[in-house]
């Protein structure tokens, strides 16, 4: 047995709460590498590649990079922050020894700081601990430090992972200390260097054992085909090796490894061998997926599987049908769909993708509305169209009884809201947990609440604190059926005739409610085009015209005054959508719609008491 250690090599995840700035220093970590140029002009954020976390400011899909540091090469692995992409959390702590925990110096730890966190000790990962933002006015390290130190105790730490380094900073202006005080001398992160090298524990493994590799994502290149990324745990690895591959199901496939990279800031490094605690990308594997062992060929030995959390939220996503499908779309097929969400479930763990007894209906089960809703915000900027049902949760059924998904529900709320947010939580059936003032003039509640109930909450709450009140909620468990959860009663604006909205008819309209849609917007019979005061559907004519005469000019229109449209952007249109309606997605529209389009049918089944 040779046993090897890889003084040379740290492997380390940064995790944060959301907006608490782990990007942001991965940017400077990689600045004062030495990975750039010194008169190059770099991006804020250049992690974060794909257009939906730049315009979100966060982090979605997980990325690995590296930098040298006095000879010692330091993989980072930057995750993200929000808990509906924890299939990407859990996969990627398997490759690291040690993780680097960033905490707002305002804000303290978080609800995103807990489940990131706890996912980091339970995978044994050795903690380094940086207080962020001390540049910001009310930075309070003391107070934020102490409460770390009660996270980490109520998250049943181990003495080792008690006994954590701390280093303070500023992500953004690249500096960092190993007090607070003196922060305002330092001009670098060399002290947060020196803490990782000295606190993170150094790969190890047994060099001349069967090779190990556990394929954690996967990579695509143009020309080299699917590619695999996972760390190498024992062994050794050559380029053009042949080796075997373990599925899920024990089956063994044998390949050749044609390419070996690594990382090196941005960009990928081809290499002609890979030794224990590299981080490598592998070409040539075919069909590999994630969770599989790259393994030795002639004696495999596979590592035990991924395990994520299971999902919480599901949908049906079939082929458009509306009398508008198939005009801005340029995958629109039953086919391309299956193609792509398959393609899909393969790269991200946390979602399920399930084929129906309708050949055009998928369902597709993930951890949340914001993993969903990214998925689709995707697919739609790729060219696809769909429609979508109202997300649902998903039950477990034992032979004893009903169990459902619960959330953890934490609310930052100002003090003139709590009376109304409380109204709104009531019917939902939530159960306070704690209550306590968060700052001057705000108020800190938890709750517990079944995951049916923040369907459609976010908006309500938004609305009621006038967008000041900050929402957050982690997965509790699971616990017996809660009983029926009334919906907010909410009537619909749908339009009777297909044609071109006009301004005359949406101002007879907006005295009904409130309009989605402006003048010019074609629409068709069964499309929703506003919400009704009253808890009713209302069919409305709004292609309706005023009539010409000698006494009215046909320019009469000009002078109708129309209150702005609630245009709704695809998070929350999910939200909104009923259970009798589907939610349209085209790469240029979001359109709310009756899954029955004809009204007389929809009257029919209502009579009936069959859903709509």
């Amino acid at each position: 047995m040779s046993v090897a250690e890889r003084k040379d090599l740290r492997n380390i995840a940064i995790i944060a709460h959301v907006d608490h700035g782990k990007t942001t220093l991965v940017d400077a970590m990689l600045k004062q590498s030495g990975i750039f140029r010194a008169p190059a002009q770099v991006a804020e954020r250049v992690l974060d590649t794909n257009d939906l976390e730049r315009e979100r400011g966060i982090t979605i899909l997980s990325k690995t990079t590296a930098v040298v540091y006095q000879g010692v090469t330091i993989n980072i692995v930057d995750t993200p922050g929000h808990a509906d992409f924890g299939g990407e959390v859990e996969r990627i702590l398997s490759m690291v020894d040690g993780a680097l925990l960033v905490v707002d110096a305002v804000e303290g730890p978080m609800p995103q700081t807990r489940y990131v966190l706890k996912k980091a000790l339970a995978s044994g990962l050795k903690p380094v601990v940086m207080l962020n933002k001390l540049d910001r006015a009310g930075a309070r390290p003391v107070e934020v430090l102490d409460s770390v130190l009660e996270l980490f105790i109520d998250l049943e730490a181990t003495d080792a992972q008690l006994d954590f380094p701390v280093v303070y900073g500023s992500a953004k202006q690249g500096i960092a200390a190993y007090d607070s005080a003196a922060l305002s001398t330092s001009n670098d992160l060399r002290c947060l260097f020196e803490t990782i090298i000295d606190a993170i524990p150094t790969p190890h493994g047994d060099a001349d054992a069967p090779l190990q590799c556990l394929v954690t994502t996967l990579d695509h290149d143009d020309y080299l085909g699917r590619m695999a990324i996972g760390r190498v745990r024992q062994g050794r690895l050559q380029a053009n090796q042949t080796v075997a591959v373990v599925a899920h199901d024990g089956s063994v496939t044998r390949n050749r490894i044609t390419k070996i990279f690594g990382r090196m800031g941005l960009k990928r490094v081809e290499l002609e061998r890979a030794a224990v605690g590299d981080i490598v990308t592998l070409a040539g594997l075919g069909g590999v997926t994630i969770g599989e062992t790259v393994t030795d060929a002639e004696n495999p030995s596979p590592l035990p599987p991924i395990v994520v959390d299971e999902p919480t939220l599901t949908i049906l996503l079939g082929v458009n049908t509306s009398p508008f499908a198939g005009q801005d779309g340029q995958f629109v097929t039953s086919r391309q769909l299956r193609d792509r969400l398959f393609r899909e479930a393969e790269r991200n763990v946390a979602l399920r993708v399930e084929t129906t007894e309708d050949a055009d209906v998928f369902r597709v089960s993930g951890r949340g509305e914001l993993h969903l809703g990214i998925l689709l915000e995707q697919m739609r900027r790729e060219g696809y169209e769909m429609e979508v049902s109202k997300p649902e949760v998903i039950f477990h059924d034992t032979p004893e009884r009903r169990m459902e998904p619960m959330e953890r529900l934490y609310l930052d709320v100002p003090d003139e809201s709590v009376g109304p947010v409380m109204e709104l939580l009531g019917p939902r059936k939530a159960e306070m947990q704690a209550m306590g003032a968060a700052g001057p003039g705000h108020t800190h509640m938890e709750f517990v609440i079944a995951a049916r109930g923040l369907l459609g909450f976010r908006s309500a709450f938004v609305n009621q604190t006038r967008g000041y009140g900050v929402m957050n909620h982690l997965f509790e468990g699971y616990s017996s059926f809660l009983g029926e959860i009334e919906e907010m009663p909410r009537g619909a604006l749908v339009a009777m005739e297909t044609g071109i909205a006009t301004s005359y008819a949406l101002d007879n309209a907006q005295e009904r409610g409130v309009l989605f849609i402006g003048p010019g917007t074609p629409v068709y019979v069964g499309m929703v085009v506003g919400e009704n005061s009253r808890p009713v559907d209302l069919e409305l004519n709004i292609c309706k015209r005023k009539h010409v005469t000698n006494m009215r000019s046909s320019n009469a229109e000009e002078g109708v005054r129309l209150t702005p449209p609630r245009v709704l952007t695809l998070d929350q249109a999910l939200e909104y959508v009923k259970g009798d309606e589907l939610v349209e997605i085209t790469p240029n529209h979001v359109r709310l719609r009756k899954a029955t389009l004809d009204r007389t049918i929809r009257k029919r089944q209502a009579k009936l008491g069959r859903p709509v």
